[in-house]
């Protein structure tokens, strides 16, 4: 059996233009949609890994669903619906068009008597013009365009009303295949398709300037027909790029033009909460402008567009502000904690630092001017905590503990504290280490803790100030032993260390009271130790010390039991700043747009078309036959307004009933 290759494109054409297969290609965009929304997407790699685990992350990314609009398998399933839907076009176009400007005037009268609306009369008026005359003039009466055919053994009058409505399925199609090739053009598409050629390759490395970047991650302008780029710029810095993220890398995306950023600033409601984000810019074109630059002002969903670009303000950040800092050693005794560590760093930077525990680098990340956060007592009145610096710690095998520290004296509870929150993980919470204030410096707190490491110092210290009970007793030297012991494992490990230390030495029965006593003297060793400082601080402390010490002094045991979970050796202190505001524009440039609109607006026009109007039609067929006149009325209207068109066809055998002076010889 030969197969004839126009035998085989008739069967594909059949194929692409079936219902079956636009429903099972929407079926699947629909699921993926579903998707694309649940799973969040274009997130980092890592984000992923921990959310999902090593197995199914590697499946989702097979299957591409970290960006399924742009994934190979969806793309392909949007070509095909195109495809499909374009063949059906291609074959009803004509039909439709053929349909709207014909009236059918030759049909048989067994065709008609077979329509679910049809009725026939006999009539003994043999005057046909007569009776044509009074059925046209009744459709024309109800909106209807007719034709008229003599046969000679019989006539036909075809008429035909809202035949239009077939140019709302033809404005509906063609929308949808102009708004799904438009957003293939605005689609990675292009990207993927020179990634497949070889022509690009994804950055993947963290690189903080533009010049090691190398010449197949970047593309010139013009390379791609669209794209969505973005690129934080501080103050007074100009660029000429944007940054296009694809996968877990980057591209760099040239512009034919530069942009410089000349002021940005925040507007804020009473609150402290963002009002408008403000960028001054100025556009920078020699071939076009010239040396006349163009300069602008854009805000949140008021973009600048300028030869086919898009500059949106999108957000903002920190654009490498100038720090002065202050490292307070926390492990270090007296003698090295009054010369603390002054820095100087920027944000964006590294600071690298040698010490006892090994090489460190500070990653300063970020400086936030205005810290929000709800009250202790209510949920929905917030504060504004002052400025607070993020930074990274790393040690020399890589692992990184977080920070944010805040510069000024928190308030809780009418006392201030420094605070500083730490994390190992961002899936982590930060836990907070609450340093007690003293005029408004943490100097008193650095300072006691320093003292408590040198067990010299406290030795010292101890017998200046030894109880009756130790001189009376001859258990000096036992008394000091413990005291200095129950000091070394406080600073170790706080009061879970002198726990788990009675736990080990005492026995069972003797546990309670031994770890009271523990207790009380370390208790009264931290006091006599604070009152020492105190003492160098020139206070008055033979009379006793005040409220506001001794609420300093629980408020100081208490940070000191969090300080051996810190992390960090030193409490880095942000002394002062100099703010360097960055802006965060997104520059887009889109081809596809236009094809969007002009879908958008057809299928509106066609699904108009479709709901407001009715496609119907009539016949009347009419024949001299046995000395009367026979005369079928019949009608058929599409799937929509069945009701209406019966109700229209019942008026029409009822006025036809009264022009004829008779009645239907057959009903249906």
């Amino acid at each position: 059996m030969v197969v004839s290759w126009r035998s085989i494109i008739w069967v594909l054409l059949e194929v692409l233009s079936s219902m079956n297969l636009a429903i099972i290609l929407l079926v699947i965009i629909a699921i993926a949609s579903v998707i694309g929304t649940v799973l969040q997407q274009n997130q980092p790699y890592p984000n992923y890994v921990r959310k999902l685990g090593p197995f199914w992350f590697e499946v989702f990314r097979c299957l591409g669903l970290y960006d399924v609009y742009s994934s190979i398998w969806f793309i392909c399933i949007l070509a095909f619906l195109v495809i499909s839907i374009s063949v059906c076009l291609y074959r009803q176009v004509p039909v439709l068009l053929l349909d709207m400007v014909k009236f059918h005037t030759k049909i048989q009268i067994e065709s008609l008597l077979n329509l679910q609306q049809s009725t026939e009369w006999l009539s003994i008026d043999r005057n046909t013009k007569q009776i044509l005359a009074k059925v046209t003039g009744t459709l024309i009466s109800h909106n209807y365009s007719w034709r008229s055919q003599d046969y000679g053994t019989h006539q036909v009058v075809a008429a035909v009303k809202g035949r239009y409505n077939r140019l709302g399925y033809l404005l509906t199609h063609i929308a949808v295949v102009l708004i799904i090739i438009g957003g293939l053009l605005d689609s990675d598409f292009w990207l993927k398709l020179k990634e497949w050629q070889g022509q690009i390759a994804v950055e993947r490395r963290y690189l903080p300037f533009l010049s090691p970047i190398p010449q197949i991650s970047k593309l010139q302008p013009g390379a791609i027909p669209t794209f969505r780029g973005n690129v934080m710029l501080p103050e007074g810095n100009t660029t000429n790029f944007v940054f296009l993220s694809l996968h877990n890398g980057f591209l760099v995306q040239e512009l034919p033009f530069s942009i410089e950023l000349k002021d940005f600033k925040v507007e804020y409601y009473e609150t402290g909460q963002p009002k408008a984000f403000i960028s001054q810019i100025r556009i920078l074109d020699q071939e076009h402008l010239g040396i006349q630059p163009l300069d602008a002002i854009i805000q949140v969903n008021r973009p600048l567009v300028y030869r086919g670009y898009s500059i949106y303000q999108s957000n903002f950040g920190d654009g490498g502000s100038k720090l002065k800092l202050r490292a307070w050693p926390f492990y270090s005794d007296r003698n090295k904690w009054l010369h603390p560590l002054d820095l100087q760093g920027s944000v964006g930077n590294e600071i690298k630092l040698s010490g006892e525990s090994g090489d460190l680098t500070i990653e300063l990340e970020d400086l936030r001017l205005f810290n929000l956060l709800p009250e202790l007592d209510s949920e929905r009145k917030f504060h504004n905590f002052g400025p607070s610096l993020s930074f990274k710690l790393r040690n020399e095998v890589g692992k990184a503990w977080e920070y944010l520290n805040y510069m000024v004296p928190v308030q809780l509870e009418g006392r201030s504290f420094y605070v500083s929150g730490v994390r190992t993980s961002m899936e982590e919470p930060f836990r907070y280490i609450y340093i007690p204030s003293a005029n408004n410096s943490p100097e008193r707190f650095l300072k006691f803790n320093a003292c408590l490491h040198n067990l010299d110092w406290v030795r010292t210290v101890l017998k200046q100030n030894k109880t009756a009970i130790e001189n009376s007793s001859g258990l000096q030297r036992d008394f000091e032993f413990i005291r200095l012991n129950l000091i070394k494992l406080f600073m170790e490990g706080g009061f879970p260390a002198v726990s788990a230390r009675a736990k080990a030495v005492v026995p069972a029965d003797q546990l309670y009271k031994v770890t009271s006593l523990y207790f009380n003297l370390l208790e009264d060793t931290l006091a006599k130790i604070f009152i020492e400082i105190l003492r160098e601080e020139g206070m008055k402390v033979d009379e006793g010390v005040g409220e506001n010490e001794e609420v300093f002094l629980k408020d100081a045991i208490f940070a000191l039991t969090t300080v051996p979970n810190y992390g960090a050796p030193f409490y880095l202190q942000l002394q002062s700043f100099q703010q360097i505001e960055s802006s965060g524009l997104q520059v887009t440039y889109s081809t596809g747009t236009s094809f969007i609109h002009i879908g958008f607006f057809l299928l509106v026009t066609g699904i108009f078309i479709m709901f407001y109007t009715s496609y119907r039609r009539i016949w009347i067929w009419l024949a001299v036959e046995n000395f009367a006149v026979r005369l079928v009325l019949a009608g058929r209207t599409g799937d929509r307004c069945q009701s209406d068109f019966i109700n229209e066809f019942l008026l029409f055998r009822e006025i036809l009933n009264d022009l004829l002076g008779t009645v239907p010889k057959k009903e249906s």
